[in-house]
């Protein structure tokens, strides 16, 4: 389930704030520019991330001042890298959290960076990741944007508010995925006004932390792809060559969002760093639970609309079935013809996903059938094998119209969850031994 926001008084500013994990230290996580602490969790990406740093701490996410759910302020009044870090401390004192990690990505390793140094009696450890010291160039410092290059960010930003800005440069690995493209521009709509957000993109560009760097005395990693196109290697290196006795690890890849591209490889080094213990090579078998679904009668649609408003039909069905994955927190493995094969790490969301998809299509004029079975299931990179696949696609096949249909398994599964339904028999699969009772969902 999603966190529940809660707010910390900062002076006259109520700060918003989830608490997840019950790890044996405190982590503070603060992200660069704007966010938006419960869109967070509808990128799937970003919530494997989030919910792997609260595997190994109580995990703390904050919506800056200004920006997402906190209070937003005037325009004139912006704050400033201290009032952020008074923010934090509110936030830590509303937790009751006397000490804390600072974990800080891009311009929020920025403030990060300055809290460790003022506040080391409340820092237990300093790590970035995508960090500069400085936001402009200059002789002394000539890894940074050139001005002209901030200027066209700023045009970038007054023309294209409201759609996607700069994933080209901000995640270039998912620049063409649309679903990603959707999330990303909700999240910055729901982050920021347009001119918050130019207005915080001007103030960003003034800082320079780079005086503050030889004060950090405390333990500090400083993690950075080595092709990140937002903010160069050659920074990370000399935040590194300048905080005293910093670590400094470059990883591949080209990614400037943390989450997005290899997130694992980022996690690993966090993980070891706080805690000592690094996690064993991921496992290629996992429990999940499979949802197949596809169009009924789509032949008979296609041949009724014909072929161009067949396929805008299909597209926003498509648009539809990624929307409730992203909301009920599930992962698209497969897209084939109408049909879609997603995996889920719960069978309730699993259902609920499911019956929400069926709703939805209704909409469109449409009727889906959809099969689930939980079982383990073999990673073959980005797709997925083994029986429970067979058992899943097999169960889909025998839904009637309108119908989701369950194994048994995920049936005994959801038990307390008030789901409801009704047993459908024992049937043979095809090409899976034994015999199953399937159960198709009554109430949801």
């Amino acid at each position: 389930m999603e966190p529940v926001t809660h707010y910390a008084e900062s002076g006259e500013a109520s700060i918003a704030y989830q608490v997840i994990g019950e790890g044996p230290l405190d982590l503070v996580y603060v992200s660069g520019w704007i966010s938006n602490i419960e869109l967070m969790w509808e990128e799937p990406g970003h919530a494997r991330f989030l919910n792997r740093l609260a595997s190994f701490s109580r995990l703390l996410l904050i919506d800056k001042r200004g920006t997402g759910l906190s209070d937003r302020v005037p325009e004139s009044e912006l704050p400033t890298l201290e009032q952020r870090m008074d923010d934090v401390r509110a936030v830590m004192d509303a937790v009751g959290s006397d000490r804390a990690a600072l974990l800080g990505h891009s311009e929020g390793g920025n403030m990060a960076m300055l809290f460790a140094a003022t506040y080391p009696q409340r820092t237990v450890a300093l790590i970035t990741f995508g960090v500069f010291a400085k936001r402009v160039w200059s002789a002394d410092y000539p890894w940074a944007p050139t001005p002209a290059q901030r200027q066209r960010w700023y045009s970038q930003i007054r023309q294209g508010w409201g759609g996607v800005v700069d994933l080209s440069d901000l995640a270039p690995s998912v620049a063409d995925d649309e679903g990603f493209l959707r999330w990303w521009a909700a999240y910055l709509r729901r982050s920021a006004s347009p001119s918050a957000a130019l207005t915080l993109a001007r103030m960003n560009t003034q800082i320079d932390v780079r005086d503050v760097l030889p004060v950090i005395r405390i333990p500090t990693l400083i993690l950075h792809r080595t092709g990140d196109r937002d903010a160069r290697i050659e920074e990370a290196r000399y935040i590194a060559a300048h905080i005293p006795d910093a670590k400094l690890v470059e990883l591949p890849g080209v990614d400037h969002l943390p989450w997005v591209g290899d997130q694992d490889s980022i996690l690993d080094e966090v993980q070891e760093f706080l805690t000592g213990i690094r996690r064993g090579p991921a496992a290629d078998r996992v429990l999940v639970t499979v949802l197949f679904t596809d169009v009924v009668g789509a032949t008979a649609h296609a041949a009724q609309l014909g072929d161009r408003r067949w396929r805008d039909l299909l597209s926003r069905h498509y648009a539809t079935v990624r929307h409730e994955l992203r909301r009920y927190r599930g992962n698209e493995v497969q897209t084939a013809g109408d049909g879609f094969l997603a995996t889920f790490d719960g069978p309730a969301r699993a259902i609920r996903c499911a019956c929400a998809i069926r709703d939805r299509a209704h909409d469109d004029g449409l009727s889906i059938r959809a099969g689930l079975h939980t079982g383990e299931c073999e990673l073959i990179g980005a797709d997925i094998g083994g029986i429970a696949v067979h058992i899943g696609a097999r169960v889909a096949a025998l839904a009637r119209s309108d119908e989701v249909l369950v194994s048994s398994t995920v049936k005994d599964l959801v038990v307390g969850s008030g789901m409801e339904f009704e047993e459908r028999g024992q049937h043979a699969l095809k090409g899976v031994p034994g015999s199953w009772r399937l159960f198709s969902v009554s109430s949801c």
